[in-house]
């Protein structure tokens, strides 16, 4: 096993289907960088679903000298499509390095449509499908790709990588995550695309015998809430 170690593009974006854990791949990944010496930023473009968001990891993040951009309406009772203007700076300014939490599918990709034109004429970009091959949409390459179509139609921006986040939640073993290597090989495959990491949570990651493995971790209340990984 190796573990993921760059490259760092100075935007990485990170998008898929509903459920296939690209918060918390998100949310690692700024810590990563982080921790790589960068200055880093995370905007949450999730305007779509109001229950399972970058903002819930405010304090980690912002303890560990991350900045954090997203609407005051995440996490409350009001879910309207209203991003803060600040996300500019992510494009704009580019003295750090910025991550960003696209929402799910195509629809919650659409707010990112806004910020396309600066992230392609810059040209400094990974966008990178996260896929968990657990989920009722994405149990195949062939239905992985039609999303992945979606959300590049939807966001105008192409994607330019991959990442198997496959898992069952907290009774995720080593096995279920080897058990789809093949089919995120194929997926490769059908796109040209190459897979820049497997993600695992970090009690397991050690035992997985694949190339490239991103331990994350994550917060127990995202077990509470039933969210998966």
């Amino acid at each position: 096993m190796s573990m993921f170690n760059g490259p760092y593009r100075r935007v990485t974006l990170f998008a898929g289907h509903y459920g296939s854990g690209k918060t918390s791949i998100a949310v690692n990944f700024a810590l990563a960088l982080r921790r790589a010496g960068f200055k880093t930023a995370i905007a949450d473009l999730d305007i779509v679903n109001p229950y399972f968001r970058t903002k819930d990891s405010r304090m980690m993040l912002e303890q560990n000298g991350i900045t954090l951009i997203s609407s005051e309406y995440a996490n409350s009772n009001v879910d309207l499509p209203a991003l803060p203007a600040q996300t500019y700076r992510l494009v704009e300014q580019r003295d750090f390095h910025a991550v960003f939490d696209v929402g799910g599918d195509d629809r919650g990709a659409l707010a990112l449509g806004r910020y396309t034109p600066f992230i392609l004429e810059e040209n400094d970009f990974d966008m990178i499908f996260v896929t968990n091959f657990y989920r009722p949409l994405t149990r195949t390459p062939r239905g992985a790709l039609e999303v992945m179509r979606e959300i590049e139609a939807a966001g105008g921006i192409p994607f330019t990588a991959l990442a198997n986040n496959s898992n069952l939640a907290h009774l995720t073993t080593c096995a279920d995550i080897e058990a789809t290597q093949p089919l995120m090989e194929q997926l490769s495959d059908m796109t040209g695309l190459p897979v820049r990491f497997t993600a695992a949570d970090a009690k397991i990651a050690q035992g997985l015998l694949l190339e490239s493995v991103f331990p994350i971790q994550l917060e127990k209340r995202y077990y509470d809430i039933q969210e998966e990984i």
